[in-house]
């Protein structure tokens, strides 16, 4: 990774040529691969998860592209849930780097980000995968990730996030979402209100049929129960309903994507069987996938007492509507007052977040991980101050604020470590053992 990062630009990708002139160089794996990509604002990685879940209880060996990695860069590329082994990752970005060289030459050097992009696909198009589900990075129209051309494409909402990049407003954001979508694609959205527009005008232009799930669509979910044990819903879909359905993440938010998982799956049914290679996905296969499911730093549990902080739960809420959710998930686990390790980056509605947040009293604690976009704690602190919040300590570093989180613990509930992804893969990191 070090001569990857040495060759290639920190940032984000708003652009295809570049990993379009890195795929040519390689030999195009990329169009080897079927499946779907997936974006959307919130939810893209839970249904990602969901969705592969399902394929993997029906026997299919399916490829993804988590993002952002949380402790390791051999998270980028994993084959049924499980990150290539390191001589494989090694291998991979050892092909891509000559390609970068290349292409640097002409048009300028890659994004880190292109680069582990073209090194997934050359490894997922040669790792015997059936199917690939593909979450995309930032936005869509001008994400790397949208070079592919799987067959099927889902949006699973649109909500306000990356706004510099995307646009002030639901349509405007939802229109590069939207982007994703090609002709000849079968699409998915539960999007709904302002940021739906762009999405049905665009399957309407390219004559793409869409499925839609929500409260009142042809996949309609109804949440029954949500608890430490995940949650328990009914799902209506065209072909009938799916009662006490077991999905294994927490959080009653979680119902409405497990919606367009399976409104996903059925489309990527749809596309293989056009395209002659059926695949077989039974009720047994949903109810063990979605049961099965696990999707690590979004409301996960962990136990360890080797740092001495005992039951930490996890959860990035990095925008207003996963704080939001967030929320809305602590309370159906019972839980006020407990402790809160929080960080967040620049560019991030970090107002609008604690805001939500005040909702449940946390006793704060802010920190920072050693990333150039980190908020300091002391001027997370002070946006707290001027929104009214009492009290908040400041911690110089994550592993600070695990060993000041203990003090805090009233009764038994967990501490809770949220507001970024980066913050919660430097604390699991530290809990499993698994420090990059």
């Amino acid at each position: 990774m070090a001569e990857l990062q040495a060759r290639g630009r920190f940032g984000i990708s708003l652009g295809l040529e570049r990993v379009e002139r890195l795929l040519d160089e390689l030999g195009r794996p990329e169009r080897s691969l079927r499946g779907a990509l997936v974006g959307g604002t919130n939810g893209k990685g839970s249904v990602v998860a969901m969705v592969r879940s399902v394929l993997q209880a029906a026997g299919l060996r399916v490829g993804t592209m988590p993002k952002p990695h949380l402790v390791s860069y051999r998270e980028r590329i994993a084959v049924n849930g499980q990150p290539v082994s390191e001589e494989r990752f090694a291998t991979a970005i050892s092909d891509v780097l000559p390609a970068i060289d290349r292409v640097a030459a002409a048009v300028g050097p890659p994004t880190e980000f292109e680069a582990l992009t073209a090194a997934a696909m050359l490894e997922l198009s040669r790792s015997s995968v059936d199917l690939v589900v593909v979450e995309v990075g930032l936005g869509g129209r001008l994400d790397a990730t949208n070079v592919l051309d799987l067959g099927v494409a889902a949006i699973t909402n649109v909500q306000h996030d990356h706004e510099r990049y995307l646009g002030h407003t639901l349509a405007q954001i939802g229109t590069e979402k939207a982007g994703i979508i090609k002709r000849g694609d079968l699409a998915v959205t539960g999007a709904a209100g302002r940021g739906l527009a762009p999405i049905v005008e665009r399957c309407t232009a390219l004559d793409v049929p869409l499925r839609r799930a929500g409260p009142r669509e042809a996949y309609r979910p109804v949440l029954r129960a949500s608890g430490w044990d995940g949650l328990l819903m009914d799902l209506a879909t065209p072909s009938g309903t799916l009662q006490g359905l077991h999905v294994g993440l927490l959080g009653g938010h979680q119902a409405s994507n497990a919606a367009v998982a399976l409104a996903l799956v059925d489309a990527i049914r749809d596309d293989a069987a056009r395209r002659g290679t059926p695949i077989a996905v039974d009720e047994a296969s949903i109810r063990e996938g979605l049961g099965m499911v696990r999707w690590p730093g979004r409301l996960e549990l962990l136990d360890d007492r080797r740092l001495g902080p005992g039951r930490v739960l996890l959860d990035g809420a990095h925008n207003p509507a996963g704080a939001r959710a967030l929320v809305t998930a602590l309370g159906e686990l019972g839980l006020r007052g407990m402790p809160l390790v929080f960080g967040a980056m620049r560019g991030k509605r970090v107002h609008a977040i604690l805001r939500s947040l005040s909702q449940v009293r946390p006793q704060l604690i802010f920190t920072a991980v050693d990333e150039p976009g980190a908020r300091s704690p002391d001027e997370l602190l002070a946006i707290w101050r001027s929104l009214g919040g009492d009290g908040g300590q400041t911690a110089r570093d994550p592993r600070d604020a695990l060993r000041m989180a203990p003090a805090l613990v009233r009764d038994d509930e967990p501490i809770l470590v949220a507001g970024s992804l980066y913050l919660v893969g430097a604390v699991r990191g530290m809990l499993t053992g698994e420090e990059s």
